[in-house]
């Protein structure tokens, strides 16, 4: 058996492979791109583009192969609305049905873990947010996120095992995305805003635990289910920015805002081009968005190590002080 993972290169991806080369296991990254990293000497690399159909036919997949479809397109860089729906559909959705019709057509393969996201449920309606929470994303990237999981559920029906994960941020060394704008202020010591209050609740989760989940999901032979993966007892968005103003010895405090009107103003921005953030994440950031870990510690005997704190200033140190080979 070996372990094929899309989007390989990616961050999800390079802390999979490392922790499977640890346990003596084959790996294939398949990615359109290839960085420079050590681990490369352990494992196989194809040059991959998931949406090209043909290119399958080039990748060698065993009948009792995994695959792990990571490879995806993210909220950052933050895009013009127009450009959205054809950005994250060609390979949200397009992509992982290329990637099952080419499995079911072509080979035996029948197990894979999927990472979609906690998006796909929009608005919290139920606090913490269980996996049968309703879907009703707020825009084309959990849109496309939530019609690549029910795509997934006809495959099921038809024999597939596939394991879906919903995470909250995926955080840890070398990943920024919004968290570099966050870290910017702190380090000067400037004002940190929050959209509203900042006493509703946030939740990370480590990409290490990430990684963890995918080998608990194996072990389980690929169970067809699906488990959100977050932090245990996460803290208000006010008492996590205090934590790392504390660690950072910064000057910084945290000012509460109006939600209602900060969300106006960038929806304003949004609807003449210059987005700041994606509706998606303002629209449901003064609510508490904080995911149900019991079904995933029932099913699978699995829990998270990382604390939201931990995962935070542990990305606030590697962005301040980043490995001699980041620089």
């Amino acid at each position: 058996m070996k372990h094929i993972i899309t989007g390989g290169d990616g961050f999800l991806g390079t802390e999979l492979s490392k922790k499977l080369i640890a346990r003596g296991e084959s790996v294939l990254v398949l990615d359109i791109k290839k960085t420079e990293s050590p681990h490369y000497e352990h494992v196989e690399f194809m040059n991959v583009d998931i949406t090209d159909a043909q290119a399958w036919h080039s990748v060698p997949i065993d009948d009792d192969d995994v695959i792990y479809h990571f490879a995806a397109r993210l909220l950052v860089p933050i895009l013009p609305r127009a450009e959205r729906k054809e950005y994250f559909w060609s390979v949200l959705y397009t992509g992982t049905e290329i990637l099952l019709n080419h499995l079911e057509k072509h080979t035996q393969c029948r197990k894979m873990i999927y990472y979609t996201t906690d998006m796909v449920y929009g608005h919290t309606e139920e606090n913490p947010r269980p996996e049968t929470h309703p879907r009703e994303p707020l825009g084309p990237y959990g849109d496309a996120k939530y019609e690549s999981e029910l795509l997934c559920e006809k495959y099921r029906a038809n024999g597939f095992n596939i394991t879906i994960f919903r995470p909250r941020l995926i955080i840890g060394p070398g990943r920024l995305g919004i968290l570099e704008s966050l870290f910017k202020l702190v380090d000067r010591s400037l004002p940190v805003p929050t959209i509203g209050s900042g006493l509703n609740y946030y939740q990370f989760i480590s990409v290490s635990d990430c990684a963890d989940a995918c080998l608990a999901a194996v072990e389980k032979g690929c169970p067809n289910e699906y488990f959100n993966v977050g932090s245990l007892n996460p803290p208000s968005v006010r008492g996590l920015l205090k934590s790392l103003i504390k660690a950072a010895n910064s000057k910084s405090i945290v000012v509460p805002t109006p939600a209602f009107a900060v969300k106006f103003v960038l929806a304003i921005l949004d609807k003449i081009n210059k987005p700041l953030l994606d509706p998606e994440q303002y629209l449901i950031a003064d609510e508490t968005c904080v995911l149900s870990m019991e079904h995933v510690k029932e099913k699978l005997d699995w829990q998270p190590k990382d604390t939201d704190a931990d995962m935070l200033i542990a990305a606030w140190e590697t962005w301040k002080n980043p490995p001699a080979a980041s620089k």
